[in-house]
């Protein structure tokens, strides 16, 4: 689905018009991929849009940020604040939201030790990753034949530009081969992760997702879901899995900003019955939680204005 244009994207402290927003070809994280980013929702709301748990998001980048050795020229405080007011600056009930932390033009090389760092924010309409009816339908998925990063290769913890190649790589073989996502290993063979999702199996009743060790990324879905779950009563727990694991679930979805919550009706052709009745509580509290409908979970919205 094309990008829609929105008014204004913010760089480096201002409001920019959307044509205007433009780097130049020789910026360094262009060419070696270092940057690091952030994918948020905004949700329309009774009092007008509101960007789901925003400050976490933002802290998230600050680490992965950290991890790349990357210094931000800005505090949590101006990013959250440059957030909102481009929301706002859309007119949007709600939208995607992308902060993006770059290094600029002015040095070419691996090292980043000279590179200035600029940063951006964009919004966009942007309907769920795996398809409007990804919940109730479900999504058919296959392992991938591309291995998870290993922790002393690229970092899997940061959410870094670079580190999505290897995303990208399995989603278009999972596509080609007919399927609409892939599922990621980890190098010991154990499930990390989607390409850009988290994922959770029920087995024996019990929720199970992937540990951070597998090379999952810390979800702030991922995290939510998970407290959702706890509060309806389910048993919810992070602890590895194998493929086989998810032949024989009970219910296999996935999570994640971009994505929602989405049912999962196939692995490598194994069928798993689907949308699974935990899935579909935990998805709707989490509709009604990211629109502030759901009065213990208010505190995940912040609203744009």
């Amino acid at each position: 689905m094309p990008i829609q244009p929105t008014p204004k994207i913010w760089m480096n402290g201002e409001l920019v018009d959307w044509d205007k927003a433009q780097i130049h070809i020789l910026t360094h994280t262009l060419h070696y991929g270092t940057g690091v980013f952030e994918g948020i929702r905004a949700y329309p709301t009774s009092q007008g849009p509101a960007v789901f748990r925003l400050t976490d998001h933002i802290e998230r980048l600050f680490r992965s940020a950290q991890i790349m050795g990357m210094e931000l020229p800005y505090s949590v405080a101006e990013i959250v604040a440059g957030t909102k007011a481009t929301v706002a600056s859309t007119g949007l009930p709600g939208c995607y939201v992308r902060p993006i932390a770059y290094y600029g033009y002015g040095e070419m090389g691996l090292n980043t030790l000279p590179c200035s760092v600029d940063m951006a924010i964009a919004c966009w309409p942007w309907a769920p990753f795996l398809g409007e009816d990804a919940l109730d339908h479900g999504v058919r998925m296959k392992v991938s034949s591309w291995t998870r990063h290993d922790h002393n290769t690229m970092p899997p913890a940061a959410k870094t530009t670079g580190n999505y190649v290897n995303s990208s790589l399995a989603k278009v073989e999972a596509l080609k081969a007919g399927y609409d996502e892939a599922i990621m290993l980890a190098p010991n063979g154990l499930i990390a992760e989607c390409t850009g999702e988290n994922i959770f199996a029920v087995r024996n009743g019990i929720i199970i997702t992937p540990p951070l060790s597998a090379g999952a990324l810390q979800g702030i879905t991922q995290d939510s879901v998970m407290t959702i779950a706890r509060n309806l009563g389910f048993d919810i727990r992070v602890d590895n899995l194998a493929r086989s694991d998810l032949y024989i679930a009970e219910e296999v979805f996935v999570c994640g900003t971009a994505a929602e919550i989405s049912s999962v009706k196939s692995v490598d052709d194994r069928e798993i019955p689907c949308p699974g009745p935990m899935t579909k509580a935990i998805a709707e509290v989490y509709a009604r939680a990211v629109r502030g409908e759901e009065d213990q979970y208010k505190d995940w919205c912040e609203l744009a204005s």
